[in-house]
């Protein structure tokens, strides 16, 4: 018998000889990826370990509360970072029971975003009096939106999103917008471009906490799924939805439109983490 043919027999005897657990192969199942994906930059989420503790630590970044994931054995923060933050050093503040409140550090690390430039009407970029207020008065609101606060749902974490729409990804999130030449704030969400009346439907669990028409976003849906984690959906042709519902993941909240401040039919996809604008690229598992 050939000196090759030999050593491959012997070779494979010694293998089907070898306990299991010497000759098993390495898995190759995909790591399991956390959502929001880790990613420490003006627009994106810190993720900060807390270690274990019998109850869910409290965190806040300054006095605002911050959601925490986990379990006892392992406890998450999760930091959204608002787009205006400077790259440098950060940290929060975490209580734990039975513990001192301690001071966590991390670091913001840089990231330039593109600029673009969009020809709309005039009377959405030079507002009038009477828009200037209807504005004012809606920012106000908004803001109230944006600080809700509910509690997580027990042993949270599960924050893997579904796009609420299927369709090409128009303008990318942290955009640097310029309107007729007129530079405005950095674009806070993602824009999908889909027809008119396609269905908009909720990317995660939870509860309609505002709907409106509004003068820059058009028909609008913010939904609330605990921890100061919420969604928003702009420019709808129609909500259908009220404030107060509870959807599961998958139900439908309204339809693609052009309401608002648009240059053509798509759905504005925001998502809000500790009051900050995030990157709902991060949030999404598909």
């Amino acid at each position: 018998m050939p000196l090759h043919r030999r050593l491959f027999l012997s070779t494979l005897a010694a293998v089907v000889a070898a306990p299991t657990s010497a000759r098993q192969k390495p898995s190759l199942a995909p790591r399991t990826i956390d959502f929001p994906r880790a990613l420490p930059v003006p627009g994106g989420v810190a993720r900060i370990d807390l270690g274990e503790a019998t109850d869910r630590p409290v965190a806040h970044a300054g006095d605002v509360p911050l959601l925490v994931v986990g379990s006892a054995r392992a406890w998450t923060a999760l930091v959204g970072i608002p787009l205006a933050t400077e790259a440098g050093p950060a940290s929060i503040t975490v209580e734990a029971s039975g513990a001192d409140v301690r001071d966590i550090p991390y670091t913001i690390r840089t990231r330039q975003y593109a600029e673009q430039r969009l020809k709309v009407e005039p009377k959405h970029v030079d507002l009038s009096p009477e828009d200037q207020a209807r504005f004012e008065r809606e920012h106000a609101h908004q803001l109230e939106v944006m600080a809700t606060f509910s509690q997580p749902a027990p042993g949270a974490g599960a924050l893997a999103m579904q796009v609420p729409v299927p369709g090409r990804r128009s303008s990318s999130f942290g955009l640097r917008r310029v309107f007729n030449g007129q530079p405005r704030a950095p674009h806070s969400g993602m824009d999908i471009a889909a027809a008119v009346g396609k269905p908009v439907r909720a990317p995660l669990a939870g509860r309609v906490v505002d709907t409106g028409d509004y003068f820059f976003n058009g028909n609008t849906v913010w939904l609330d799924h605990g921890g100061g984690l919420l969604t928003l959906y702009c420019h709808l042709s129609a909500i259908d939805v009220k404030p107060g519902d509870a959807l599961r993941a998958g139900d439908r909240l309204g339809a693609v439109g052009a309401t608002g401040r648009v240059t053509g039919p798509h759905l504005h996809f925001g998502v809000l983490l500790n009051r900050a604008m995030v990157d709902p690229a991060l949030f999404l598992a598909a």
